[in-house]
């Protein structure tokens, strides 16, 4: 039997003992009136002499992260997640069913002390107990020794015990929640209003990838998970909601990377009559003001660097970002031809489809994105790339649409969306003619959609800021793994994690450093 199979008997054990002296391992509820980190927040800064004469009696549960015994004297550390607080138990003042929930505690279990809040000898904020309730009996103990779980895999798969023992993972998902209640602020108080539309889809469209599939029985009707809330979106916009906003999961069935999650969050959003240009002034400022508001500064760290989002923020259209940072002449990025010897020049990957497009964007990722640490907007996508996009009127083989990035990565995508039905209508029946040609990540022609935008949609702009990557900017975490509570992981159920860390389900698709693929 290993050493974590007798812990674990030994605490079913205990758990069988105290069942048969009456007490209930798991009990229904518990009345309580402070969590550890409210009684550090309200008691902490009293004076200990003062905090003696309130005689201050108080029932503060908690998970037991530490135990100490020394002769009749014990002391408990309580965790609530954020803080721990001392309690001190005197065994010869607990009652007979108090004393054997005393002796039968283990690290991990989750009870409740009642008693008075005093500063020990020491100063340290202490309930001098005397009365404890079992609350729940915890059967596998927590990461050995409470060093916490190290192991990435172990981490993503059991993020119950990573939040227990790792509390900067609590503080990355707290940064996560300020992130989005913060957009949805600075929306609301530009007159957005929030809306939901369809997870799952008879088309999978507003962007440009493979979908996952599902079957309704009852319908007996194919569906997709939805790649993004676009199309739906600016429906609304036809029908008369001018701001509307989602923040919203979408699924796309590609690759993994340490940047690329299958299932994801996005934040969309659609303004009446504004276009690419007042999107990029609008977005500099809500994330500069997000950044000040939930970290206290617009100086972000990021993997040893800083990123500052002090405005205004560079500012390429595509091809001057290749001339800028690759030193390629502007006079060899104007045909298809040229931009392919550029590329096989460099000994870079060749796209699938080969028109003008594509290749300037595949030259644009290899030479250019890594480059972009500080905010930047890029700008003047080509049309082949861009679908939903309208065109520049100056040069119509470029769209108004920009991307922006952070630290070497897409961060939103945006344009001045395309209202013109006859236009869209050609638009779709070019992507129709890639998807018959190989490409399955074209978009599929959408009746239903150009029908809406027949019955006229006002010039609007549109913007996706992903959540997800936003976090691991705003909290330095160089893996999207690490900002997403539940990462999809490989099955694999013989995978053991970590040393006192029994682990049942899936592993990375590969270790951290090797994803399955990318996109």
């Amino acid at each position: 039997m290993s050493e974590l199979e007798d812990q674990i008997e030994n605490r079913r054990q205990k758990k069988v003992l105290l069942s048969e002296n009456g007490i209930t391992p798991y009990p229904n509820q518990f009345s309580f009136d402070l969590e550890p980190s409210q009684v550090h927040e309200l008691h902490g800064s009293k004076d200990p002499e003062d905090l003696q004469g309130e005689n201050l009696i108080l029932t503060v549960p908690g998970r037991i992260t530490g135990l100490r015994k020394m002769g009749k004297i014990s002391f408990l550390d309580l965790y609530d997640g954020a803080q721990k607080l001392q309690v001190l138990v005197r065994r010869n003042r607990l009652s007979e069913e108090a004393a054997v929930v005393l002796a039968n505690l283990d690290l991990g279990d989750y009870v409740g002390a009642r008693g008075q809040l005093q500063f020990s000898k020491t100063g340290e904020l202490t309930v001098f107990a005397e009365d404890l309730t079992l609350l729940a009996k915890a059967l596998r103990p927590l990461p050995e020794k409470w060093h916490g779980l190290t192991e990435v895999e172990a981490r993503y798969r059991q993020r119950y015990l990573d939040l227990v023992a790792n509390p900067e993972s609590r503080r990355v998902f707290e940064t996560r929640a300020a992130l989005i209640r913060g957009l949805r602020r600075h929306l609301e108080a530009e007159g957005f209003l929030e809306v939901e539309t369809p997870m799952m889809q008879a088309m999978a469209g507003g962007a440009t990838a493979r979908p996952f599939t599902t079957h309704h029985n009852a319908l007996d009707l194919p569906l997709f998970l939805r790649i993004a809330p676009e199309l739906y979106l600016k429906r609304l916009l036809v029908g008369g909601l001018h701001r509307v906003y989602e923040i919203n999961r979408n699924f796309r069935n590609e690759g993994i990377s340490t940047h690329h999650n299958p299932e994801f969050t996005m934040l969309e959003f659609y303004w009446a009559y504004s276009d690419y240009q007042q999107l990029m002034d609008f977005t500099e400022g809500m994330l500069e003001s997000l950044a000040q508001e939930v970290l206290g500064t617009t100086v972000v760290p990021w993997q040893g660097q800083e990123i500052r989002l002090e405005r205004p923020w560079q500012r390429f259209t595509m091809k001057d970002a290749i001339t800028h940072f690759a030193k390629i002449p502007a006079e060899r990025l104007e045909t298809a031809e040229q931009l392919e010897e550029e590329l096989k020049r460099g000994h870079f990957e060749l796209p699938t489809t080969r028109d003008y497009g594509h290749l300037l964007l595949a030259l644009f990722e290899a030479t250019v994105e890594e480059h972009l640490l500080q905010p930047t907007f890029i700008t003047d996508h080509p049309v082949e790339i861009s679908p939903l996009a309208k065109q520049c009127p100056e040069d119509p083989r470029f769209t108004e649409r920009f991307e922006l990035y952070f630290a070497g990565m897409e961060l939103a995508n945006a344009f001045s969306e395309l209202n013109d039905p006859e236009v869209q209508a050609e638009r779709f029946h070019q992507q129709s003619a890639a998807r018959d040609g190989g490409d399955d990540e074209a978009h599929a022609f959408d009746h239903d959609y150009v029908r809406a935008l027949e019955h006229g949609m006002p010039p609007a702009g549109g913007l996706g800021l992903g959540i997800d990557r936003l976090t691991m900017i705003f909290t330095d975490r160089p893996s999207i793994r690490d900002v997403i509570l539940f990462p999809l992981l490989r099955p694999e159920a013989s995978r053991r994690t970590g040393p006192e860390v029994d682990t049942e389900g899936g592993v990375a698709a590969g270790a951290e450093g090797e994803p399955e693929g990318d996109e």
